[in-house]
């Protein structure tokens, strides 16, 4: 199995095992051995030497997070962005039609497969929506975002990153934030739009302020943190 990446969803091999090895006095009560039995836990940027993977448990409410470290042995199934996508849950969400998110899912996502082909990259749900539509656990509402996830080994060309900006202007009244994933981290689309190219690139080594988010300096020195809570 290879290395997973930010923003992958994991389930856990032993969630007892994981929860009284890594339970520290600050641990959350909300995360025990039965909600990770049923709850993946979700890849975050850090980097640690001993091979442990950062992670970042979600409960069912927006305040309910936590950082950890997952050791690899732990990988039960690992599920990308992009096979959420593929799978297109919402079309058969028993909650669709209530839900404005999976409505305006149904309404893109054909013509995001249309233009990831045409221009070599591909696309993924993150964020709320990922959660539930890998887990099966609902923890969408009205208000819920789109988080997509644009995986482009290449630079996107200005026409791709001018329709994914346009994209994000007509998502059926729902926000849409977009993250580009580089082979050397992620930024925000709509940052890369604003200052016309520089943006801060998210890494595992820490967020690096670039003008070619495919060609940085990335540092070289790691700072971890036990209960580190940065985002993928």
């Amino acid at each position: 199995m290879r290395m997973p990446r930010p923003h992958d969803l994991i389930w856990l091999r032993d969630p007892q095992a994981f929860v009284a090895e890594a339970a520290a006095e600050s641990w959350p009560e909300w995360a025990d051995a039965a909600w990770l039995a049923r709850a993946p836990v979700v890849v975050r940027r850090d980097h640690d030497d001993a091979g442990r993977i950062p992670v970042g448990l979600r409960g069912v409410t927006r305040a309910q997070r936590y950082g950890a470290w997952l050791p690899a042995e732990q990988c039960a199934r690992v599920v990308t962005p992009g096979e959420v996508a593929r799978q297109a849950r919402w079309r058969d969400h028993p909650r669709r039609d209530e839900i404005p998110a999976l409505h305006a899912l149904a309404q893109i996502s054909r013509s995001l497969d249309a233009h990831a082909a045409a221009g070599h990259w591909h696309w993924g749900l993150t964020g709320a929506a990922g959660f539930s539509l890998a887990s099966g656990i609902d923890v969408l509402h009205a208000g819920s975002d789109i988080d997509l996830l644009i995986t482009a080994p290449m630079p996107l060309s200005h026409d791709d990153a001018q329709w994914l900006a346009d994209l994000a202007l007509s998502a059926h009244g729902v926000r849409l934030d977009i993250q580009i994933a580089t082979p050397y981290g992620g930024f925000a689309l709509a940052e890369r739009l604003r200052t016309g190219g520089r943006v801060l690139l998210k890494t595992d080594r820490g967020p690096v302020l670039c003008e070619d988010p495919w060609r940085p300096v990335v540092p070289t020195n790691a700072t971890n943190a036990t209960n580190a809570t940065s985002a993928p």
